[in-house]
């Protein structure tokens, strides 16, 4: 692999890192909640949100003034977008809380927001492995442990869904949590279609 091929795949590998360390951040926020500090905490996951995007600009520029790319660009671009989804994502979570007023976190989101931060840590395994996608069998284990992950959480959204509104009688509390459970379980989708992108830039390059 030439030097520039690198600058690629571990540009890929320092978003995933960035998702990773978004998810963490959400978990503490949401386990040490407070509603005193959650402006402050909705500035700090900003902050590593716009790391995110720094990535991407960067992934973006580089694609412009290269000539030869060790992969189809227009791949490339699409895979440096999804990996920024899932951080804009876990962003949209605290938003969520943020705008809805919450002041109190349920039990269940905490459970939620680890099967989010398991997928965000096998994405950038994945992409840990995605240098190596000529040779690699570990690759496909990941993209389905991914397909896995992503499963586990459609399975908590509707567990946590039919829990809101079996235990809740307050309308705003349940349109609230709805939204926060929908954006958990998009963070799980969007870690997916990172995965799908791999898997078709594999087959097409195999």
């Amino acid at each position: 692999m030439t030097k520039k091929d690198s600058l690629y795949f571990s540009n890929f590998i320092e978003s995933a890192e960035v998702s990773c360390e978004a998810a963490y951040a959400l978990r503490k926020i949401l386990c040490d909640f407070s509603v005193d500090t959650l402006p402050e905490n909705k500035a700090l996951l900003h902050e590593i949100e716009h790391k995110g995007d720094n990535k991407r600009h960067e992934m973006t520029n580089v694609l412009v003034r290269a000539f030869i790319t060790p992969i189809e660009r227009e791949d490339m671009l699409k895979l440096s977008q999804y990996i920024d989804d899932v951080t804009d994502c876990i962003e949209d979570i605290l938003i969520r809380i943020y705008i809805n007023n919450v002041t109190g976190i349920r039990e269940d989101s905490l459970e939620f927001i680890d099967i989010v931060i398991k997928c965000c840590e096998a994405m950038k395994e994945m992409l840990e492995e995605f240098p190596n996608f000529k040779k690699s069998k570990k690759l496909g284990e990941l993209i389905i442990e991914i397909n896995r992950l992503e499963e586990l959480g459609d399975d908590m959204y509707v567990k946590c869904m039919r829990t809101l509104h079996t235990t809740s009688t307050d309308p705003l509390e349940i349109i609230a949590w709805r939204e926060i459970y929908e954006f958990m379980e998009r963070c799980c989708d969007t870690c997916e279609n990172v995965a799908d992108i791999i898997e078709s830039i594999v087959i097409g390059n195999t």
